[in-house]
């Protein structure tokens, strides 16, 4: 056994390339020449995936360049997906593809030059930090002493519920003060949703492009995950009736207002057939609505067609402010019990400080103010996108924080992606919200509108909208 332990650990290890480049090709930049010259093995086949590269040094006094001129090659390599470096392996080709599943939100850090819209952030500007500075400034000296000292979730947020249910009426949500459960954010309230509405082994079903998180949730808690079909407005309803009837689906987890991936709306009947389907199959449904709400016209929350079976959230940091992480989850009467305890095993209870500044800034109007300033600088975003991505079939709200882009044939995710951030632009590709086992769909990525600066956004976009116009070529070339 010791001998196999010792060989299984020899053949994990990347095998050392004798490959070298020409170094009377590198040319000025040193370390970008470099770099394309392991793009060009790679593509060419002369580097396959596995192989260890040398090492920073030994590579430096073979082509007579300085080590850091073949550290700043090798970490631009890294960055973009196609080789990897560590501990104990050195550094090695990870191949020609990226991973299509790397999380979306992966804020890239470095000194090269990246338009990043793979985050899905609001936009962030002057007025945020003006309206922050004097919430924070109103908050000194006036904290209630509950707040500060209680360690009794319904003490530390005597007042909160009341204050907040303005901001939950601008949502299209009523309900009793008991079955709103205050929260840390989205992320919380959704983990607290699944934990009541599903038991482990349930089959929980959702678009077949969901939450990104969705996979390791419920595999973390087990539960079992499938997409459904969708078309322009979600879920099919026989999709679901299907899951329901022939598997045993337990609960519908659904991103209904332009807040998944493909950026799709679902329709006022659309949502009344869900719910038809769900009351006849006594399905509990978990509805993500944590833009809140950037679209001022939308149709209903399902929560409030079936408040029954419905699990709402919404929250501030994706519609306001980052730093307010405070959340709501609306919960239907037959599970509050169920809820507070699970709410109170996972967190305790919401952050009391926050959730009195979230408090106040709805109370005073400073939230609504955001509200509308948001709405207006993604309206200029979204028109910047309608006009960049003419004819690409691009598709997104007025007021969305993203785009969804089909690819054109030729194209799949995992090149476009790469090929894209080679050019200096992060965007995240169609596998990384695949809900259930990949299926054949159309290719398509995810570009946010929010982080950028407009004109960082329009460059971006042009980038984005050559790319899509022109097939594929070798990313050497872009190097």
């Amino acid at each position: 056994m010791r001998g196999l332990d010792r060989w299984h650990d020899f053949v994990m290890i990347p095998i050392m390339t004798n490959w070298l480049p020409d170094p009377a090709a590198i040319t000025r930049p040193a370390y970008r020449s470099l770099a394309r010259a392991i793009v060009t093995a790679i593509e060419s086949g002369e580097l396959k995936s596995g192989d260890k590269l040398p090492t920073h040094r030994d590579l430096a006094f073979r082509l007579g360049l300085s080590v850091q001129t073949v550290s700043r090659a090798y970490e631009a390599l890294i960055r973009a997906d196609v080789i990897a470096g560590e501990v104990g392996r050195g550094t090695y080709v990870k191949g020609a593809q990226v991973d299509g599943r790397a999380p979306p939100y992966q804020r890239l850090e470095g000194d090269e030059p990246v338009i990043d819209c793979s985050m899905l952030t609001p936009v962030l500007g002057e007025p945020q930090r003006t309206a922050m500075d004097a919430a924070l400034k109103g908050l000194a000296g006036h904290v209630p002493l509950e707040v500060l000292g209680s360690f009794r979730p319904r003490q530390a947020l005597r007042n909160h519920i009341e204050r907040v249910r303005p901001w939950l009426a601008l949502c299209g949500i009523e309900a009793r003060a008991d079955q709103i459960l205050p929260t840390n954010g989205a992320t919380p309230a959704m983990t607290i949703a699944l934990l009541s509405a599903a038991a482990p082994g349930d089959l929980v079903v959702s678009e077949d492009l969901g939450h990104h998180s969705l996979k390791s949730l419920t595999r973390l808690h087990g539960l079992k995950l499938d997409g459904l079909a969708c078309d322009d407005q979600g879920v099919l309803p026989d999709a679901l009736d299907h899951a329901a009837r022939q598997r045993g689906a337990r609960v519908l987890y659904l991103m209904p207002s332009g807040n998944n991936a493909r950026a799709l709306t679902m329709g006022a009947e659309r949502r009344a057939a869900i719910v038809e389907v769900a009351r006849r199959h006594d399905l509990m449904i978990v509805e993500n609505d944590a833009w809140g709400p950037l679209e001022p016209r939308r149709p209903p929350p399902l929560a409030m067609l079936a408040p029954e079976r419905v699990f709402y959230f919404t929250a501030l940091t994706k519609c306001l402010i980052p730093a307010l992480r405070s959340g709501w989850l609306i919960v239907p009467e037959s599970h509050v019990i169920a809820a507070v305890s699970r709410h109170m095993i996972t967190n305790w209870m919401a952050s009391p400080l926050v959730a009195e500044l979230s408090g106040r800034v709805i109370e005073d109007g400073t939230a609504l103010e955001l509200l509308r300033w948001q709405r207006r600088a993604l309206a200029r975003r979204n028109a910047i996108a309608r006009r960049l991505l003419d004819g690409l079939g691009a598709w997104g709200g007025a007021h969305g924080l993203h785009v969804w882009l089909p690819l054109p044939d030729g194209w799949d995710e995992a090149g476009f992606v790469r090929s894209a951030l080679l050019r200096g632009v992060a965007i995240t590709p169609g596998s990384a919200f695949e809900t259930g086992n990949p299926r054949p769909r159309a290719q398509g990525v995810r570009i946010c509108l929010g982080a950028p600066d407009e004109r960082g956004l329009r460059d971006a976009l042009t980038v984005i909208a050559r790319l899509a116009r022109n097939m594929p070529e070798p990313d050497f070339l872009t190097l």
